[in-house]
């Protein structure tokens, strides 16, 4: 009310706080694999997709109607604090610890924070953390983030409501020694790939992740000049995945290049990791006191 708060345009990013819990004190759990929060919207479209391309509905996973128990994962917890989770990131120690999934403005105040298990990604925890977000600051105009947060559902989320991503350059985890992964190009009027010998890659399917698939053809492929740093298939086929939602991480690639938004990641570093810094440095945040969460 005082007009301190600037939030037409907010920062998003997490911070490990290293948890009150020896690494040694640790077993080893079987726990459920959690649901993805829109993954009955993505089964909805991609069976829409499927549909559209005049493929048949997948065929229901077996623990879908109960008849089966979900799957399990293994995790690391602690004994001593068993709300903690294991993390580990570069040079860092491996250690116990909690992420604190953090919210600000550009004057720096902090507006949402979600406190979660070290071992938590940062684009898992950004549903119930945004919810808060657009619940109390429907006028923020703008989301700055890192790369960890251009998934297709966040680029989806923030793009469709109608608000901006503004993020930074992800390099693609293509093969070593291939073709970049600039030169197969999507040719959006006839629905394929073109590879970089100017063939097309067709429709095949679309998988349960929310990725179509397309494939070339074995016959053009097996005399393929290019084909050893393209595909080491025995079948000799390429395939080329694209998300159902890549639309949205394309406007998220577009938007880095406007200088509005190259200006605004620019001082992400001076916001976000600012309130991190002061949090650890000036408040005692680098180390939790106590146990639990």
């Amino acid at each position: 009310r005082a007009g301190y708060l600037s939030p037409e345009v907010v920062f998003v990013d997490g911070t490990h706080i290293k948890a009150n819990a020896n690494l040694k004190k640790r077993v080893k759990k079987e726990i459920p694999v959690a649901a993805k929060r829109y993954q009955e919207q993505l089964d909805a479209e991609i069976e829409a997709d499927r549909a559209a391309h005049g493929k048949k509905p997948l065929k229901k996973k077996d623990d879908d109607d109960g008849s089966t128990p979900a799957r399990q994962k293994t995790v690391t917890k602690s004994t001593t604090d068993p709300d903690s989770g294991v993390f580990q990131k570069g040079e860092h120690r491996k250690c116990f610890a909690y992420e604190a999934h953090t919210v600000c403005d550009r004057r720096g105040y902090v507006l949402e924070t979600e406190v979660t298990p070290g071992n938590v990604h940062d684009s898992v925890a950004f549903d119930p953390l945004y919810d808060e977000v657009c619940r109390n600051y429907p006028e923020h105009k703008t989301v700055v983030a890192d790369s960890a947060y251009k998934t297709p559902w966040i680029c989806k989320r923030i793009f469709g409501s109608g608000r901006v991503l503004s993020t930074c350059y992800t390099r693609p985890k293509t093969k070593e020694n291939g073709h970049p992964w600039w030169m197969y190009v999507y040719d959006e009027y006839f629905d394929d790939v073109i590879c970089p010998e100017y063939r097309a890659l067709h429709y095949s399917t679309t998988n349960r992740e929310g990725y179509r698939e397309y494939k070339s053809r074995a016959y053009l492929c097996k005399s393929c000049p290019t084909r050893g740093i393209c595909t080491e298939s025995s079948r000799c086929e390429k395939t080329v995945m694209r998300h159902i939602w890549q639309d949205y991480v394309e406007m998220a690639e577009h938007v880095r290049y406007m200088p509005v938004y190259k200006e605004l990641y620019r001082l992400r570093k001076e916001k976000i990791e600012r309130v991190f810094a002061d949090a650890k440095e000036k408040h005692g945040m680098r180390y939790t006191q106590y146990r639990g969460l």
